[in-house]
């Protein structure tokens, strides 16, 4: 078994890649800036690091076999992140590093998108050997936005715009799989097993929750609308998640979980 390093060990797919990793015979190392609270647990070590500034990080890397750069902020600061992390991976003669993208990061003008596609690009130019794996929106994020929408009475919902939700818990063990091979370089993008409308993700997901809101379409404008409305946030022919939207908020609704 290896020695594995997942960056954002407490973030929303960090969480179930480290149980993934743990659960398949691994050593597991979680890198973030809040230690994890599985730290008492066999095989998981965990170090508070902030990627940016990249202190501490040398000790953490010390005989790893791979690393799995989860950590990302859609606020900004990950190219800051990435470079030094990338430094110190190639100092430690790390030979493997596996990073999770996002489809459509090099044709949906969003900035964040560009930062992510960004990070790629230092990655394959940084001489480590790497995988580089784009997934589909999470059903998790799909959930946090029609949440946020609705706390208003009133919910816009983006008109011609499609999802491809997927599950966190099958991506996690895509990369886990990923992890513990050999690099492969740009692999195959991983979508979910349905190509949904916005309206139909949102009021599906205001049914489970028990909600009445408003829907009022709204016409995404510019590039990024553009690029939304033809799908290129969308991997149809890539269409291996099992789990869908509708069993992911029955799975909440059954554990009391709120929407």
């Amino acid at each position: 078994m290896a020695r594995i390093l997942v960056t954002g060990g407490t973030g929303t797919l960090g969480r179930p890649l480290i149980e993934r990793l743990l659960g398949d015979g691994h050593e597991v190392r979680s890198v973030s800036r809040r230690p994890h609270t599985g730290t008492e647990r066999p095989r998981l070590r965990s170090y508070a690091v902030d990627l940016r500034e990249g202190t501490g990080l040398d000790v953490a890397l010390a005989d790893v076999d791979a690393v799995v750069h989860c950590a990302s902020a859609p606020s900004g600061g990950d190219l800051e992140a990435a470079r030094p992390l990338l430094d110190a991976v190639a100092a430690a003669g790390v030979p493997h590093l596996v990073y999770i993208s996002i489809v459509g990061v090099d044709r949906v003008p969003l900035g964040y998108y560009r930062t992510k596609h960004a990070v790629e690009r230092l990655i394959e130019d940084s001489g480590i050997g790497w995988t580089v794996l784009r997934t589909t929106q999470f059903h998790d994020l799909v959930l946090q936005m029609v949440k946020a929408g609705a706390r208003s009475p009133v919910v816009p919902v983006p008109t011609g715009i499609r999802i491809q939700p997927v599950e966190v818990r099958e991506v996690a063990a895509r990369l886990a799989g990923l992890a513990a091979r050999e690099p492969a370089g740009r692999v195959a993008d991983m979508g979910g097993p349905e190509v949904l409308q916005a309206r139909e993700l949102v009021r599906a997901t205001l049914d489970a929750g028990g909600r009445r809101r408003l829907l009022v379409p709204v016409r995404v404008p510019g590039k990024v609308g553009a690029a939304l409305r033809r799908g290129e946030n969308l991997t149809p022919e890539h269409a291996v998640g099992e789990r869908t939207y509708a069993e992911f908020l029955a799975e909440r609704a059954g554990g009391g979980a709120s929407h």
